[in-house]
């Protein structure tokens, strides 16, 4: 069985939102901070289990560009100068699923380590 592709990707950077639609008709939008803190990069989850890295302070960050990598994934340039992230289809789908879930464990991660989320 194969992962769902994306059909549309609509980056909207004055109101830092990631659209995007699979072919299976499943659409999300992603903003670029859930994006930027939950980037698959090694520097943001680790070499291993457990030892991921809380991004702080990422409120505000935006996407840059949008980087095709082959046709499986996308590398996405924050504004913060992150960019080692390569997001694969799968991936971006698995964020999409889930987003309530791994959202609500980023501000748990957040408030443990004191501190707060701050909306622009």
């Amino acid at each position: 069985m194969n992962s769902p592709t994306p059909t549309e990707i609509n980056l909207h950077q004055k109101s830092r939102v990631l659209d995007i639609t699979f072919d299976d008709g499943e659409r999300f939008s992603y903003s670029c901070e859930y994006l930027r803190v939950n980037s698959p990069s090694a520097e943001v989850q680790g070499h291993g289990p457990g030892q991921g890295t809380l991004q702080i302070g990422k409120e505000n960050v935006n996407i840059k560009q949008l980087e095709p990598i082959g046709n499986y994934a996308v590398c996405i340039h924050f504004d913060d100068d992150h960019n080692t992230g390569i997001y694969a289809w799968e991936t971006l789908y698995s964020l999409g699923q889930n987003m309530d879930k791994n959202w609500a464990l980023y501000l748990e991660r957040l408030q443990a380590a004191g501190h707060s989320h701050k909306e622009s």
